[in-house]
């Protein structure tokens, strides 16, 4: 058995990739570094890798992480700057026993000192999204889902190693050096190849509080299905961060089992993600919550379409 799921339709191709490699019984963690970083080069992608959403100061921070659920072995970058595929960067990282989470100037210093690309991430479509919400946000709240977030995946491979990865670029206008919950195990991702893994997207500062991913993987373990295991992690966070703040901001969880078995649960409506596994083959669903519980639809050829064409179309500076 084999599978792989993401957060968002941005990963689509990324998966059309990986899927070859699992078919003919490559890695879970050569599928997730293929997935994600074929998200990571595709400019049109506004919120990881190239092209990536600046920070405040117009710089493009990018957060990355990988784990591998058989050895626990991790590795993740932060606050990254000017160099490509920080998910083979954090990759990387996880074959040490120590130092496995570089933020910054280190980070940048290991990228160099280890033979990565060097690149100007910032992409002339990314600072005229940057000028205009210079202009916006006179007005507007920042959003974690503006253009889209974290692209965050789980896969498992026929050995049954099951690996979680997650790359951004974050918050769109935060604060230099700002790090969300993407690059921090347990919360942006934990995998468990004796359970299964997970991943998350949405508002960084909130998922953290409930270690998301960590307690998805842990009621996998006890044998509730990663569906139930979503819902309930996702719905209980909400409750309790709107009795204890007066709002929760917004959660998103994929999660996938060591039997192929997957979950999805969000508290908002416009969220989408995609999965394959050996049993079904790579499809697109758009999902909604609906009392304690999500249905998930096929999204369909239009909505498919429809998707590319509004984050490809030409930008114009207000």
């Amino acid at each position: 058995m084999w599978g792989i799921i993401a957060t968002w339709r941005m990963a689509k191709e990324g998966i059309d990739d990986a899927v070859v490699n699992l078919q003919d019984g490559g890695s879970a963690g050569d599928a997730i570094e293929t997935a994600i970083k074929a998200v990571e080069d595709f400019p049109f992608y506004k919120s990881v890798g190239y092209g990536g959403l600046p920070n405040e100061e117009m710089e493009v921070e990018l957060d990355a992480a990988y784990m591998d659920g058989t050895s626990f072995d991790v590795g993740a970058v932060a606050a990254l700057k000017d160099f490509a595929n920080p998910i083979s960067i954090a990759r990387s990282l996880s074959a040490f026993p120590v130092n496995n989470l570089l933020v910054g100037a280190g980070a940048e210093a290991y990228a160099h000192k280890h033979g990565f690309e060097r690149k100007n991430m910032l992409t002339d479509r990314a600072k005229i999204h940057y000028k205009n919400r210079v202009k916006d946000l006179r007005d507007t709240e920042i959003s974690p889902y503006s253009g889209h977030d974290t692209v965050g995946m789980v896969s498992l491979d026929r050995a049954g190693h099951v690996v979680a990865g997650t790359s951004t670029s974050g918050l769109f206008m935060k604060k230099k050096g700002r790090v969300g919950d993407s690059p921090i195990i347990g919360s942006g991702l934990y995998a468990d190849s004796e359970a299964g893994g997970a991943s998350a997207t949405g508002l960084g500062e909130d998922l953290m509080k409930g270690v998301v991913s960590y307690e998805v993987v842990r009621l996998m373990k006890t044998g509730m299905s990663p569906q139930d295991a979503v819902n309930k992690v996702t719905f209980d966070l909400d409750r309790e961060l709107i009795k204890r703040r007066g709002k929760a901001g917004d959660i998103s969880i994929v999660a996938m089992n060591q039997n192929g078995e997957w979950g999805v649960a969000s508290n908002i409506d416009n969220f989408s993600f995609a999965v394959a596994t050996e049993a079904q083959p790579n499809t697109v669903y758009t999902t909604k919550r609906v009392g304690d519980t999500m249905v998930h639809e096929v999204a369909s050829e239009a909505w498919l379409e429809q998707y590319l064409t509004d984050r490809m179309k030409p930008l114009e500076e207000k």
